[in-house]
């Protein structure tokens, strides 16, 4: 197996490393990818208003899950640095993993001051005992002619050492030190995935204090795609841009299908013990088949996660509430966000195409579609379903 290590502060992980994780990881057709948060950097102290241990490695690991998505790899956000005590080496940390992964490719990521000062590195003889070098530019400055002469002084001083360089085909030029200054000013964000701008944002940090429960639609974005698995980003936009055209077409409030189909997912990614931990945080009340399935857990606690940090509105919360599950009499918006959780562009199932179809005819039929298609889905599957979905189905079908 061929394995990418990439280590860093992290100090906001940002385009920048993002870019070249992919990059690299193409080039040197891996298997898996490490991304390592330094502890405590041994070249040069952490600014002043470093976030936690904790929020860098959570920012971290939705850049990898990005990169992840992007690549079609493994990666794993390692703490092994954050968790050593003294100066995080990367000679301790090279040695430790060609332990772990025995007989196992191991590259050493590093972007070109790191590559032109390795010699000076602690302990350089160890990492190229164990490590080839990946080293790439990520300015418009770093060129081959630079790297050749470097690439050249080290195959000297030692004879063996596996080296490649690369120039990034798409280079994000910016700093974390310009970074963290730009961004409780507002800006940055552009160089940052929407993920860790909303993370950013939502834990206070760099500066940052913004109000959640007063976000503008531009705030709220990246904040509810901060809770998100990275491969659910696209649902949920889907979802926002279809909640957004039914609300149009159907007199639903436009606003607040925004930012319910936003936050109709934020507790997806829980675990059950997570979910039901938020149950009982904010007193939620659940049925026999809702104490053991994950699935329906979400919507209950995404609703009172937008009430309680957000402060979303009844109607919102009510939309959040019942868009897995449905109800009979729903409103106009609870209609459009389940709907438009069924039907946005990403779904590809069987009967979907007709689903969309018979939805932008009517919406009252196209609930019904919808609910009746679910309810034989989880039949066939062997599966119970809920109550509310049942009877969501049977009162539409009466009024009809």
């Amino acid at each position: 197996m061929k394995i990418g290590i990439y280590g860093g502060s992290f100090n906001p992980p940002h385009l920048g490393h993002m870019t070249a994780a992919i990059a690299a990881s193409a080039y040197l057709k891996l298997d898996k990818l490490l991304l390592i948060p330094t502890g405590v950097p041994p070249h040069k102290a952490l600014s002043e208003g470093t976030p936690s241990k904790e929020h860098r490695l959570a920012m971290t690991r939705l850049m990898g899950e990005q990169v992840a998505l992007e690549t079609g790899i493994e990666v794993e956000v390692s703490d092994m640095e954050m968790l050593r005590e003294g100066k995080s080496y990367t000679a301790d940390t090279v040695r430790e993993l060609h332990e772990a992964y025995p007989g196992d490719e191991l590259w050493l990521f590093m972007g070109t001051d790191m590559f032109l000062t390795f010699q000076a590195w602690h302990q350089p003889e160890k990492i190229v005992k164990y490590a080839g070098i990946c080293a790439f530019g990520r300015t418009e400055t770093d060129t081959e002619e630079l790297f050749a002469v470097q690439r050249e002084y080290l195959a000297a001083v030692f004879p063996g050492t596996r080296i490649t360089t690369m120039v990034l085909p798409n280079v994000v030029d910016i700093s974390s030190t310009a970074l963290r200054r730009a961004i409780p000013a507002g800006q940055g964000g552009r160089y940052l995935a929407p993920a860790v701008l909303g993370y950013i944002l939502r834990e206070h940090l760099y500066g940052t204090n913004l109000n959640l429960r007063r976000l503008k639609l531009q705030e709220l974005r990246p904040v509810a795609l901060s809770y998100l698995k990275a491969k659910r980003i696209a649902h949920v936009l889907g979802t926002e841009e279809t909640a957004v055209k039914l609300a149009e077409k159907y007199g639903a409030d436009v606003d607040k299908a925004r930012v319910a189909a936003l936050l109709h997912d934020c507790t997806k990614r829980l675990t059950m013990e997570e979910q039901l931990a938020l149950c009982e945080k904010y007193g939620i009340a659940l049925d026999e088949l809702e104490q053991r399935a994950l699935k329906l857990l979400h919507a209950k606690t995404g609703a009172a996660l937008a009430r309680e940090v957000f402060g979303a509105d009844d109607e919102i919360c009510n939309a959040i509430l019942w868009h897995t599950t449905g109800r009979p009499d729903m409103t106009r918006l609870e209609k459009v966000i389940y709907l438009a959780d069924f039907i946005e562009p990403s779904r590809s199932f069987p009967g979907v195409e007709a689903l969309r179809r018979t939805v932008w005819q009517d919406l009252d039929q196209g609930l019904l579609m919808g609910l009746s298609m679910t309810i034989e889905e989880m039949e066939e599957m062997g599966n119970p379903v809920h109550h509310n979905t049942i009877e969501a189905r049977d009162y539409l079908r009466g009024k009809m």
